[in-house]
C-alpha cells in the first residue's frame, strides 16, 4: 500500500463509533505481508489512527513514494 491510510484501516469493518465505520476500505490486513509506504505516522483525513500499522504482519517503510519504491525494488532484487 502506498500512502494508504483510511482505505485500509479495518476498523471501518466493525468499530460502529469510528467515523470511517462503513466505508469501503481495501482488505489489506488480509494479506500474508503488509507492506506500507508513507512519509509518516500521520493520521490520514478522517484524522484517526490505523491499526493496520500494528498489525504483526506490517512493515513500515517511511519515504516518499518514488524513492521508496525504487529502494525496496533494488532490495528485492539483490536477493
Amino acid at each position: 500500500m502506498i500512502g494508504a491510510n483510511d482505505v485500509i484501516n479495518p476498523a471501518a469493518r466493525y468499530d460502529k463509533t469510528s467515523p470511517i465505520y462503513g466505508m469501503p476500505i481495501l482488505d489489506a490486513d488480509k494479506a500474508a505481508n503488509i507492506i506500507i509506504v508513507k512519509r509518516s505516522l500521520k493520521p490520514g483525513f478522517a484524522g484517526i489512527d490505523n491499526e493496520i500499522y500494528y498489525n504483526p504482519k506490517s512493515y513500515m517503510f517511511f519515504g516518499d513514494a518514488k524513492g521508496a519504491i525504487s529502494k525496496l525494488v533494488e532490495a528485492v532484487k539483490a536477493q
